[in-house]
């Protein structure tokens, strides 16, 4: 591939990734609620766990292609239901957390071993929405990408994906830590529950899409 090509696969990567990772869905949502919640390290570890899943459909996308999406469309009901009861439990869990304690600014930077969860825990629910390949796939072969798609092409493709969607995953990490840092305690818990009740709507949106 020549180094013209390299370019454009990687720059239309970080056009795909932020395409992928802008619109408001619930994982933005849950980002935001994190950093009020918990800071920005924590915010910033659920949004690499994002920013990790959408590099590994990227690179699925590049390496199956039209195989694995039709796979992922014959499965797309039964992942939409698993992919809103995992939102309902997030909402229903955030929800009466809110209930039981108020939390303030007030926290205590959180360890390694919770940053690692948190990431692990945004990879898996960032996972749960196998349509993403779909998106990847369509951006390759429709861009033309798919049209010189050595190794070097696919690699950079999916690099470009994952620094955008990593690059627009920590500005919301940032936002909410922000918030949670000039907000009271109760307008901290008022935007908690509205994100929660948001993520209902995800889910009550995916259910009957």
């Amino acid at each position: 591939s020549s180094v013209a090509g390299l370019v454009d696969a990687f720059l239309t990567g970080v056009v795909a990734g932020y395409g992928i990772a802008i619109p408001v869905g619930a994982i933005a949502v849950l980002i935001v609620e994190v950093g009020i919640r918990c800071g920005f390290r924590c915010a910033a570890a659920a949004g690499a766990g994002a920013a990790t899943a959408d590099f590994l459909y990227a690179g699925l996308a590049v390496i199956g292609g039209a195989a694995l999406v039709g796979v992922v469309e014959s499965l797309d009901r039964p992942l939409h239901i698993v992919s809103a009861a995992v939102l309902v439990v997030i909402a229903v869990v955030g929800l009466r957390r809110v209930g039981r304690t108020r939390e303030s600014v007030e926290f205590s930077f959180p360890d390694r071993r919770e940053l690692a969860g948190t990431y692990a825990r945004f990879v898996g629910l960032t996972i749960i929405n196998p349509t993403t390949i779909v998106y990847f796939a369509a951006v390759i072969v429709g861009l033309g990408v798919a049209d010189d798609l050595s190794a070097a092409v696919g690699v950079l493709f999916a690099v470009g994906a994952f620094l955008a969607s990593l690059c627009w995953q920590t500005f919301l990490a940032g936002v909410g830590a922000v918030a949670g840092d000039r907000l009271s305690a109760r307008a901290q818990t008022g935007a908690i529950v509205t994100g929660n009740l948001v993520i209902l709507v995800f889910a009550i949106a995916i259910v009957f899409r």
